[in-house]
């Protein structure tokens, strides 16, 4: 990474390129327009591995809020580890591969930063019968943008019958692979799971193709921002409940009728009743940016919430951000006011995502 202009900075323990020679901007707009390719093995993989789906099902399901035993053969899905309160220890993907011979073994793909813990915790909690393997010996990478696709399929054409939230078995240039058709930015691509072996063979393959540039953790989280994606310890955490967060979808109809996962009162009390506050866009107006922790205002001057991300969105072209209000101030269209190094500053709540998502549905 630093041969090809890496600026490098810890993180969540590793060493991360936050953006190489181009910079952040260049990065953000190519991926919208081309493909950018990720490093993201710092995130954590593991399986769950039981006797069978039912199984392994029934055991994931006491830790999240997530319907994992109608998980079918080839798909994905995105779930919360939730505390006793609801409140969210981590955001994750759960999968389920493709092969009926695999069956009872789910992949899980977690948050760098609280792997360990939650690796832990299913420990902890995981019955007799179902345990859980580290992947430390796999890599991860992201191929984001409307490119994605077509770099993909000039190895395997196995990638373009494969829809959004699913997953695949592939072989890229003689390399196996598992991949799922998703990622973190709301454009079309694939996150690609490789061993630890193949995988600079596996970044260099990729980054051959001339659609394809190296992307850091800057345009990442610019993207996924536009995007209205939540980042862990930030948008969401230990006192946010999913319904909060605007997850809801995230909640399928069974989990919500049988309950059975930590936080089920207060979940189901929150979609009765309503939340006592609520995730919303942020337009500020103007160019200055409100980043994390500015204090959000009605328009009499009072605390209503606070930004929880925000910066500069170069698709959306000005400032974006991401924060909570009080419930009765969260409609979309209502006028807020942003304390901005010592002044407020005028702003709008408007709809998520700011950047449309291309998911291939």
């Amino acid at each position: 990474y630093v041969a090809l202009g890496a600026r490098m900075a810890p993180f969540a323990g590793y060493e991360m390129p936050i953006q190489y020679g181009k910079g952040i901007l260049h990065e953000h707009l190519h991926t919208r327009a081309s493909a950018g390719l990720f490093d993201v093995s710092h995130m954590g993989q593991a399986l769950l591995v039981g006797p069978d789906h039912r199984t392994t099902a029934a055991a994931l399901e006491t830790l999240v809020p997530a319907d994992i035993a109608g998980l079918g053969l080839g798909r994905q899905r995105y779930t919360q580890f939730l505390n006793e309160q609801g409140g969210i220890l981590d955001d994750l993907m759960v999968s389920r591969g493709p092969d009926p011979a695999d069956d009872g073994k789910l992949v899980l793909v977690v948050n760098a930063g609280c792997k360990e813990a939650d690796y832990v915790h299913l420990d902890l909690n995981l019955p007799d019968g179902v345990k859980l393997e580290r992947r430390d010996d796999k890599a991860l990478l992201a191929l984001q943008g409307p490119q994605a696709v077509a770099v993909l399929a000039r190895y395997d054409e196995a990638a373009t019958a494969m829809g959004f939230m699913t997953v695949a078995s592939l072989t890229i240039g003689g390399i196996p692979v598992f991949v799922s058709r998703s990622g973190y930015t709301g454009e079309d691509g694939f996150e690609i799971s490789v061993a630890n072996s193949d995988a600079v063979a596996l970044w260099d393959l990729l980054l051959s193709n001339p659609e394809v540039e190296p992307v850091g953790l800057g345009a990442r989280d610019s993207l996924r921002l536009e995007a209205g994606l939540c980042l862990y310890g930030h948008d969401i955490n230990q006192e946010t409940s999913p319904v909060e967060a605007g997850l809801t979808w995230s909640i399928q109809k069974r989990r919500r009728t049988d309950g059975g996962f930590p936080g089920y009162r207060r979940i189901m009390r929150e979609l009765a009743e309503g939340t006592l506050r609520q995730r919303v866009g942020i337009q500020p107006q103007g160019r200055a940016p409100a980043r994390e922790g500015t204090e959000i205002m009605d328009m009499n001057g009072e605390l209503i919430g606070e930004v929880t991300s925000g910066g500069f969105g170069p698709t959306a072209e000005g400032p974006i951000a991401m924060g909570y209000v009080a419930r009765d101030f969260a409609g979309v269209g209502t006028d807020v006011q942003l304390s901005v190094r010592g002044k407020l500053l005028p702003a709008s709540l408007v709809p998520l995502p700011f950047v449309a998502h291309r998911y291939k549905r």
